[in-house]
């Protein structure tokens, strides 16, 4: 994957307003994102690899919906193609072979924006600053 601007991977204002509503317990949320991401990918690949699209919908599903809670859209919108083909392919008693495009670039869609989220939810990584008292805006 080509070097991708941290925000074309992330809406940092959809972020920002999980991080609020989340509070305390965002950081620990992430870290289910983490783990749910890191099983449905493969969940994913594993039905890909076996042809079955009804193995595709539901982690698909479910890496939608929590990519678009952290404003992760691009992954969000993978996730969906990934979920709508394999539920068209059951419907249709179809092999999923027209999401293979979106399963190839779901993992290193997913491990980028992990790392930008995980970096930006980290309390150590200094924050850039938009001007204030004291400070000049970066």
């Amino acid at each position: 994957m080509t070097a991708i601007n941290r925000d074309q991977l992330v809406d940092w204002t959809a972020f920002a307003q999980a991080r609020s509503q989340l509070g305390a317990n965002f950081v620990r949320i992430l870290g289910y994102f983490h783990e749910d991401g890191v099983k449905s990918v493969a969940q994913i690949e594993e039905a890909m690899r076996a042809n079955n699209a009804a193995a595709l919908v539901l982690p698909a599903h479910t890496l939608k919906g929590e990519s678009h809670q952290f404003g992760a859209e691009p992954l969000a919108d993978c996730a969906a193609a990934i979920e709508m083909i394999g539920r068209s392919c059951v419907e249709n008693r179809d092999s999923p072979s027209e999401a293979l495009k979106h399963v190839v670039q779901l993992r290193p869609l997913f491990e980028a924006t992990l790392s930008i989220l995980e970096r930006e939810a980290n309390p150590l990584v200094e924050r850039r600053s938009s001007g204030g008292f004291g400070r000049r805006a970066v």
